[in-house]
């Protein structure tokens, strides 16, 4: 296969844009020609991976000899630009039922920074090296900035703002320094199997440069650099499906992956403890975020924590430094991506049809919604780590991950984690099908199922959950090349 496809599959976002554009004053035109070109991205993606151990590289543009802008086929970052791609048209789908549902204004120019978020994941998951995924990080945030602010109230402008400036402070204040730092020791920025930095440091300076990175990647939403995560639920529904399951987190997680896989090396952390403060940050992040997702009664702020604590999951198997600890963190990233992109499409659905935000306005709601409520189920039972969600697959790697580390107080945050899930997933669907509807909320409750641009999409991402459930050695198995998957 010819290298040259892997800047095709960073233009084609672009080329759907361009679409949108000259297609404004057609909207049904308008959003068919940003599915093609979605389904054409997907499948270009899915046929990479009969090359996914190939070693395909792209040079873009060299700047000095271990400096260069450079594309690279690899089974990580092929398993995030699947993500990206197959869940982007199923995507567009459902935010064009909802946009119309809500009668949002200036359509156009929401699709067209979508598609440019997926032309930025992207680059990012294609990245060759450091550098290279920085710029297509930067770019993401900026491209995401205009979505967030896409309503244009006082909230939406200041959400934004929160969202821009923490994700730019972090990674200009502490991604771009660690990675200038890694090419004063290693001599490069290129992503390695086994890393870069064996043997150029001692044990304390590997970890202050770890701890750089993991607070850097803002968008990984460590606490306290998390902030901007819950400002951006004042964007459109679609949007926090684009943030939380399709892009921005996933682009955060992913690096803090490939910077442990390909920068650091899994042997070199576990070797130095490098990683070892980092575990107890996330652990604290996984369980706070959790307790806060409780307390809210907003549905989309509780999911916006739910999201903080369940990519915390991520980092804490990165950190433990163990092949089956990584291979359970990017299980997480690929489980998690269909189950919450499963709640935020449930949010939307709810939000545009019945005219209800809040958790204490759902009772007796799935007899009317009963799709969008069962698709919500499922996807709960994922998150919380239960079969026949795929999510039990990645809890159960990452419990392999904490005991072949030898960590016992990881194995109770992990199961901890799980059991708070369980307090703030279900009640809702429980609030929905089980309690009846509130005295005089009959009429309120007349309105039906949303509609099936909205439907269809939800059902399709729940069927998803247990998919993974039922063909996690297919996710696995392409991991084999660069982790010992049991």
């Amino acid at each position: 296969m010819n290298a040259v496809v892997l800047p095709v599959a960073v233009a084609l976002p672009a080329l759907a844009a361009l679409v949108v554009l000259l297609l404004r004053r057609r909207p049904v035109a308008r959003e068919v020609g940003h599915v093609v070109v979605g389904v054409a991205l997907a499948a270009l993606v899915l046929s990479l991976w009969s090359q996914a151990d190939s070693g395909l590289r792209y040079e873009l543009w060299e700047w000095l000899p271990g400096l260069s802008l450079e594309l690279s086929l690899e089974p990580l970052g092929l398993m995030f630009a699947t993500i990206a791609a197959v869940l982007w048209p199923i995507t567009t789908v459902y935010a064009g039922g909802y946009l119309r549902a809500e009668g949002t204004r200036s359509q156009t120019r929401f699709f067209v920074f979508f598609a440019l978020t997926i032309s930025a994941a992207m680059w990012i998951a294609l990245s060759g090296n450091l550098v290279t995924l920085l710029i297509g990080y930067e770019l993401m945030t900026l491209s995401t900035w205009p979505l967030v602010a896409h309503d244009g109230t006082a909230e939406a402008r200041r959400g934004a703002r929160t969202y821009v400036v923490v994700l730019l402070v972090t990674s200009v204040g502490l991604l771009l320094p660690a990675i200038v730092w890694t090419y004063v020791l290693a001599g490069t920025t290129d992503f390695r199997d086994g890393g870069v930095l064996a043997g150029t440091a001692g044990p304390a300076v590997l970890a202050l440069l770890f701890a750089l990175y993991m607070f850097g990647i803002g968008k990984a939403a460590l606490m306290p650099v998390h902030r901007w995560l819950p400002a951006a639920m004042v964007a459109p529904t679609p949007v926090s499906a684009l943030l939380h399951a399709v892009a921005v987190v996933k682009a955060g997680v992913f690096t803090v992956l490939k910077v442990v896989v390909y920068v650091f090396g899994i042997d070199t952390l576990s070797e130095t403890g490098a990683s070892a403060p980092i575990t107890w940050v996330a652990a604290f992040t996984l369980l706070a975020a959790a307790v806060v997702a409780i307390t809210a009664d907003n549905l989309k702020r509780r999911l916006a924590y739910s999201t903080i604590s369940q990519l915390a999951y991520i980092v804490l198997g990165a950190s433990l430094a163990n092949d089956i600890a990584v291979a359970g963190g990017t299980f997480q990233m690929v489980s998690h991506a269909v189950a919450k992109i499963t709640l935020f499409m449930c949010a939307g659905a709810i939000a545009a049809t019945a005219h209800k935000k809040k958790v204490s306005e759902l009772d007796g709601l799935g007899r009317t919604m009963p799709w969008t409520f069962a698709a919500f189920f499922v996807a709960s039972v994922s998150i919380i780590g239960l079969p026949p969600g795929g999510g039990m697959w990645s809890k159960w790697l990452l419990l392999l991950g904490a005991s072949d580390a030898g960590s016992t107080a990881v194995i109770v945050v992990l199961l901890l984690g799980s059991l708070l899930a369980v307090a703030y997933l279900m009640p809702i669907p429980v609030r929905a099908f089980l309690r009846p509807v509130p005295s005089g909320a009959d009429g309120e409750h007349a309105h039906g199922e949303a509609a099936p641009s909205m439907v269809v999409p939800l059902v399709l991402t729940a069927v998803a959950c247990v998919a993974l459930f039922l063909g996690v050695d297919i996710v696995l198995s392409p991991l084999a090349s660069i982790l010992e998957v049991p």
